[in-house]
Order: C-alpha cells, then sequence, then structure tokens
C-alpha cells in the first residue's frame, strides 16, 4: 500500500472520492454503537452472576465480626487479607472503601488540600498546587484536578512509562508540584507497563515538595491477555529509598466481578494510613463489609482471582484481537494511524495524523459510532497534536465491534485524506 503522505493531488482526491462513498454507505446503516467508555460487556458481568445469589448466612465472619453492624473502617481481616496476598501489600497498610477507587482518589485529594499531609501546609493555602500528568492518560484523573483548581503539566509517555528524565528534572525544581498520576500496568489508554527502572526512579526521585505524592492507581493490575506482566512494587521500593510516606496505592475488584459493586481499597505507608483513618471516621462509620465478605468468599484467593481474569481475558482477547486486526488490515502501512499492540488492560489507543482526530471521531459520531471524546486522554481536553484516539472494545458485542471497526477505519482514512488535501491548498 502506498502511504497517504507521498500520494500525489490526483490520488488523494481519487481517495476522497472513495472513502467518502463509503462513508455515506455507512450513515445509511443507521449503526447506534457506544464505544465510549471501558465497561465489560454483559457475558463478562455474568462470570461474576453467582455473587446476586451468595448466602451469607447470618453475616458472620470467620474472626467473629458481624458484617451485617457498624464498624471496621479498615475493613475486614478476611479481606485486607485477600487483598493483601493479591497484591503483595501488607495487610495493615491498607484500608478496604466502597466500591470506587476513583472516590478514595478524589477524597485523598480533597484531604491534602484542606487538612495537608505529613504535617505540612494545606494545598489550598498555597499559591499554587500543579499535578504531572502523563499523557495520553485517564481522563477522569485529569477531571479530579480541573474541579479543584489543581493545574496540570503534561508529561510525555514512552514505551516505558513517563519520560522520566523530565519528571525527575520538574519535580527537583519546583515545589508547587505535589503529584503524579500513574496507571503503572496497561496503561489507560496505550497499554504501557511501567519497567523497573521507571518505577525505581519514582519512588528515589529527588522532590523540592517533601510532600510530594505519586498517585498510584493501578487499575488493570490483574487484568493480562497474554500472560502475566510482572510490575515492580512501589512500596518496595519507595521504602529502600526512605521515601515511603510518597506513594498512595489503589485499586478495586470493579471490572474483576460488578463495576457497581466492586470493592476498592487504598494502600499507603502507616503514617499515611494513620492520617487518612484520622479524617475517614469523622466521614463515615464504615463502608459495605457485607460486600466486602460477599466477593472475598466468591473469590477466596489470589488463585481464584487468576482463574477469574482468565476466564475474562477468554472473552476479551478475541474482541481486541478484531480490532488490531482491522487497524492492521485497512490502515496497516498507509501512514495515516499508528498503535500498539496492548498485553492487558481495556484499551487500544490510536494515533491518526497531526490533527485529525477530532474529525474522526465526529465523523464516527455521524455514522453512528460514539468513542472517546477527542482530547478526553489529555489534561484540558486538549491533545496538542490532536491525534490521540482512545477505542474501547469490550463492551459492543463481536458483530458489533466488527461494523464499529470498519466505520472507525473509513473515517480515519477519510480524515486523514481531507487533512492532507488541505495541506496542499
Amino acid at each position: 500500500m502506498k502511504r497517504y503522505t507521498e500520494c500525489s493531488q490526483a490520488e488523494l482526491i481519487a481517495l476522497q472520492d472513495e472513502w467518502q462513498t463509503k462513508f455515506d454507505h455507512c450513515k445509511k446503516l443507521a449503526l447506534k454503537l457506544d464505544m465510549s467508555r471501558g465497561k465489560p460487556g454483559p457475558e463478562q458481568l455474568d462470570l461474576s452472576r453467582e455473587l446476586l445469589r451468595y448466602d451469607l448466612a447470618d453475616g458472620m465472619t470467620e474472626s467473629g465480626v458481624d458484617a451485617r453492624n457498624y464498624g471496621g473502617l479498615e475493613g475486614l481481616t478476611e479481606t485486607r487479607a485477600f487483598f493483601s496476598e493479591v497484591l503483595d501489600i501488607p495487610a495493615q497498610n491498607m484500608i478496604i472503601g466502597g466500591n470506587s477507587s476513583l472516590n478514595l482518589m478524589y477524597d485523598a485529594v480533597v484531604r491534602c488540600l484542606i487538612f495537608g499531609t505529613g504535617g505540612h501546609t494545606p494545598w489550598s493555602k498555597l499559591p499554587k498546587v500543579r499535578f504531572l500528568c502523563p499523557s495520553p492518560g485517564y481522563d477522569r484523573h485529569f477531571a479530579i484536578c480541573e474541579e479543584l483548581g489543581i493545574e496540570m503539566i503534561v508529561v510525555p509517555m514512552t514505551s516505558t512509562g513517563p519520560d522520566m528524565d523530565m519528571v525527575e528534572k520538574l519535580v527537583a525544581e519546583d515545589d508547587s508540584i505535589k503529584g503524579i498520576w500513574c496507571v503503572p500496568l496497561y496503561s489507560n489508554p496505550q497499554g504501557i507497563c511501567y519497567s523497573d527502572e521507571t518505577v525505581e526512579r519514582l519512588a528515589a526521585m529527588r522532590c523540592a515538595a517533601p510532600d510530594f505524592r505519586i498517585f498510584w492507581d493501578n487499575a488493570y493490575g490483574v487484568h493480562h491477555l497474554a500472560g502475566e506482566t510482572p510490575l515492580r512494587n512501589i512500596f518496595e521500593a519507595a521504602g529502600a529509598c526512605g521515601n515511603s510516606d510518597r506513594v498512595y496505592y489503589f485499586f478495586s475488584t470493579s471490572k474483576i466481578t460488578f463495576p457497581g459493586a466492586g470493592v476498592a481499597l487504598v494502600a499507603a505507608s502507616p503514617a499515611n494510613i494513620a492520617e487518612i483513618s484520622r479524617h475517614m471516621t469523622i466521614q463515615t462509620i464504615g463502608h459495605d463489609k457485607l460486600n466486602q465478605l460477599r466477593t472475598v468468599r466468591f473469590l477466596k484467593n489470589a488463585d481464584g482471582v487468576r482463574e477469574q481474569m482468565r476466564r475474562q481475558a477468554a472473552l476479551i482477547a478475541p474482541k481486541f484481537q478484531l480490532v488490531l486486526s482491522h487497524l492492521e488490515k485497512e490502515l496497516g502501512g498507509s501512514g495515516v494511524a499508528e498503535w500498539e499492540t496492548p498485553a492487558g488492560g481495556y484499551f487500544v489507543a490510536v494515533d491518526t495524523l497531526d490533527g485529525c482526530a477530532r474529525e474522526t471521531v465526529a465523523l464516527a459520531a455521524e455514522a453512528g459510532v460514539k468513542l472517546t471524546s477527542a482530547g478526553a486522554t489529555f489534561p484540558y481536553h486538549k491533545d496538542p497534536r490532536d491525534r490521540n484516539i482512545r477505542i474501547a472494545p469490550t463492551y459492543p458485542s463481536l458483530a458489533e465491534l466488527d461494523k464499529a471497526m470498519q466505520i472507525f477505519c473509513v473515517c480515519v482514512k477519510l480524515a486523514a485524506v481531507r487533512r492532507l488535501l488541505d495541506g496542499q491548498k
């Protein structure tokens, strides 16, 4: 296939006519497909159907706690032991929350704004608070900062994680930089896995702000598609450098069982856990312990989680393969798009030609395929090159996804040809 960027004007005009005709045909199909969020499909949810009819008997735990009643802010002993085995984190260094890790992240930022952390000045009393935002990244992380008035600094992603030369330089020079968002395994949206070196540099780097925090959102820590990818233990790395208080770690079972009824946690150093508990005691008497009990009895242990995720992967791996097959067949060698093959997680990220993402997404919507908004994977919805598009393949059926990807590829090519023709005027 000849690269579009090497085509003459006459060839581009012919291509535009071809893809416009195919696009017009796509519109006539009157499809309504939503691929805007990373939602498990119905068949994935059915894997946890047993949770809906789980008999908790009298609600008593093995340690003699009545899970039906008040108390237990830190979470059930059984639940903390379960997550300790799954994540290799000491049980006493975590607090079990409700169903949403995003809720725990939001609360963690708000606590730092209102009360400060580690005895330092509350962030809200400072002239400026800034966060590093590896990008493309998770739009909901950026939304937290935007709502709370925290200035965001884009840090480019590399194949091994954030550009650490840039990260180290910025945090060493600027004490207004208080945090960094990290999705360390199968990052949202590119599926990048942080290397051991990246984790160790994050843990060891010199920070001008003594209350700098790493917000470690390990959302896809067990969501493997092709064998388990190892991830350096951030707590071990930070502890070896005397920086144990630097890390807030978040995880949930939202995409392991039911997103609407998962179990989330925040893990941190003993000092941070004591600080969080002090404020959380005012905020709540305790989270849903019955759901904690139900979830642990269903998944049982780390091997139970691995088996559950193998079943999940068997359902969604064909969807990822279908997406990648369409991209390679329709766009490979054309020069109008680039992408990586993720080994896990929930997304495939496609980079179009510069200046084509917004138009591609708009064209897809016109043809009945709703994608994540262009720009959403960057702070303030501003993709500086207007090229990154997040594809979420898990929710549609294979038949729906097949149609959606046919349309997507047509839209990418049509937007690219239009852009190239505009550049020749």
